[in-house]
């Protein structure tokens, strides 16, 4: 299989192939892929620990680099995965906090391993993307929340 051209690199500490294997676990289109042990010692590690995993996010490809504690994931990078209903919404929020996980404001939330992530109801995105005050009134809501809950965006749209 051919390697894609563009693969995000996500660097944790040590934990990359537990990392890969909860997404695995919790999102469909997800799987690992390879594990790839390091050749020679390294600056971070010895010869034949863990250096990268391969894996799909949601079809996404990325590659896990264990290159040790110097570089922490910021806000400044997410995911952010779009979900049909409360259900689905409530059960990616909920595995992400409960196994280790911080919550946040108006959907984000961080994993145990400091990769954040935004779960967004495409309920959501519809009533930002129609503009006026739909779209006034969907994000209004939103400013209160931490996980998003569907059903107050659409009281909140109605007036």
């Amino acid at each position: 299989m051919k390697t894609p051209k563009n693969t995000i690199c996500l660097w944790y500490d040590k934990d990359a192939l537990a990392a890969a294997r909860f997404y695995a676990k919790l999102f469909p289109n997800s799987k690992v892929k390879a594990v790839h042990k390091a050749p020679a010692d390294f600056p971070m590690g010895k010869k034949g620990q863990i250096l990268t995993v391969e894996f799909t996010v949601l079809g996404i490809p990325c590659l896990g680099l264990n290159g040790g504690p110097m570089f922490k994931h910021s806000e400044a990078f997410s995911f952010q995965v779009a979900t049909d209903t409360q259900a689905e919404t409530d059960r990616y929020w909920n595995a992400l906090i409960k196994n280790g996980g911080q919550a946040s404001a108006c959907g984000w939330c961080k994993d145990k391993w400091g990769i954040n992530w935004q779960i967004t109801p495409r309920a959501l995105t519809a009533a930002m993307a129609a503009g006026g005050q739909t779209a006034e009134r969907a994000f209004a809501a939103m400013m209160e929340m931490g996980k998003i809950d569907i059903a107050k965006i659409k009281a909140a749209i109605k007036g």
